[in-house]
């Protein structure tokens, strides 16, 4: 009789599994900490400013119709169901817009897959605000991690969504983290988020924005938490899906490198290298603002000064954001609203009826937008260059290669703070506002997650 043998477990394997099984356990860093704590507020908000938008609401009025036990919040509103629904509404939420974090590096958006799925599962297990945080951080870590293993770009230019792959790990890390699981159990963790893994790359031509929330988001988070609590509920799996015969990496990645899934980790955190934005708006659009700000503050002139603006960004950028009917990613539009402004605010990006006002049309008719050949080799990705001819003569030029909120120019404290406000006041009210700010800021105090729930609830 032949004896069965078990298949060994991989280094990476058994060092990942390890490191998510006791992150709880581990103290963060205090520049961690501290950052980690601007990306929860900053998806925070984009959840509660996102229940208000129409994948947001789609989501509500969705996951409203499935019952289920009450474990989670669904932010925005006083529904309480099943951590893995709540997990998927929230995850849309936080990309009802283009205002939550984005990661270069692994292509991804990671905070609205991550913190929907750690915020459920947090409350599920009444978990304290220290533990809610590791696993935030965590799910960076090992998220960001998948999709740079796989190389993202040659990921994505096969057709793949770098967008939902990695965030899907990451929500499980941090899931499986909160719900106590050892490293054998997440082992299998890893596994059924591995069968659960998908996402195609025609996103991009979703004009309303719902399909990509749930691609980006919802899908992501709800995978993420389903894979960890059937793992913690008794479910078993295969102990390495990361090596051996037919395993994750044979199926997705051209030449894909595993060793990046355990590179550096508990030294190099992922979070630190994860950009916030500054503007409400498309990704492609915040290096433009941020160079058409610092110009009129600069040089003083207003939008009758101007007689033509050149914006130049990545092709893939001007392809996206190039005259969509959607204010908060389109170009001309979010440019002509900065020169009649002086500033971009939550509610001016999502104006919809302004986009047929007669000054904000006749500025646009001003306004050129170009892929650039040399932005789209650049590194960091996401640079701009603004180029204006005033009607005095004046010729001026800015090119932003480190957009505010990113990794290499960081928001302050007190900017995520102000950003945050201005999506939470509409919806929450200025006080409950500012109080869901500070609990944030001192969330080491909070004993059980679901403390949160008044401040979130509406």
């Amino acid at each position: 009789m032949t004896q069965k043998t078990t298949p060994a477990i991989s280094p990476v394997m058994r060092q990942l599994s390890a490191y998510i099984a006791a992150a709880l356990r581990r103290p963060l860093p205090p520049a961690v900490t501290e950052k980690t704590k601007h990306h929860l507020l900053d998806t925070l908000a984009a959840m509660v400013s996102g229940s208000r938008l129409l994948p947001g609401k789609t989501a509500i009025s969705y996951v409203k119709t499935l019952g289920g036990a009450k474990e989670a919040s669904v932010i925005g509103t006083r529904c309480v169901t099943t951590a893995i629904n709540a997990a998927l509404a929230n995850g849309m939420l936080a990309h009802a817009d283009e205002t939550d974090d984005s990661h270069a590096p692994s292509l991804t958006h990671p905070g609205c897959g991550i913190v929907p799925a750690a915020l459920a599962m947090a409350e599920r297990e009444r978990r304290n605000g220290t533990a809610l945080l590791r696993a935030v951080a965590l799910g960076y870590d090992a998220g960001c991690r998948l999709t740079i293993s796989l190389n993202a770009y040659e990921f994505r230019e096969d057709g793949h969504s770098t967008h939902s792959f990695g965030p899907m790990f990451g929500a499980a890390a941090a899931a499986g983290a909160l719900a106590g699981l050892n490293a054998a159990r997440t082992r299998h963790l890893l596994s059924y988020t591995s069968q659960q893994a998908s996402g195609v790359s025609c996103w991009m031509r979703d004009e309303e924005h719902i399909e990509k929330a749930f691609d980006f988001g919802g899908m992501p988070a709800r995978n993420g938490v389903t894979a960890a609590t059937m793992v913690a509920h008794g479910f078993t799996g295969v102990d390495d899906a990361f090596s051996g015969e037919r395993n994750f990496f044979v199926a997705y990645g051209r030449a894909p490198k595993p060793a990046e899934l355990t590179r550096d980790l508990g030294s190099t955190y992922e979070i630190m290298n994860t950009n916030i934005k500054r503007w409400s708006v498309g990704s492609p659009i915040q290096a433009p603002l941020d160079a058409l700000l610092d110009l009129m503050r600069e040089h003083g002139f207003k939008a009758d000064d101007v007689e033509k603006l050149v914006v130049r960004v990545a092709h893939q950028g001007a392809n996206t954001v190039n005259n969509r009917n959607m204010p908060d990613i389109c170009m001309q539009h979010m440019c002509a609203v900065m020169l009649l402004d002086g500033t971009v605010t939550f509610k001016s990006s999502h104006d919809a009826r302004r986009m047929q006002n007669r000054k904000v049309l006749e500025l646009r008719r001003r306004i050129e937008l170009h892929g650039d050949d040399a932005l789209t080799k650049a590194m960091p990705s996401r640079q701009g260059i603004v180029e204006i001819k005033l009607r005095d003569g004046r010729e001026l030029r800015r090119h932003v290669k480190a957009v505010r909120g990113t990794s290499d120019n960081p928001m302050t404290r007190a900017e995520v703070d102000a950003k945050s406000y201005d999506l939470l006041a509409p919806v929450l009210g200025k006080a409950r506002a500012r109080k869901l700010c500070d609990a944030v800021w001192g969330i080491e105090k909070i004993s059980d997650a679901r403390k949160l729930r008044p401040l979130l609830q509406t």
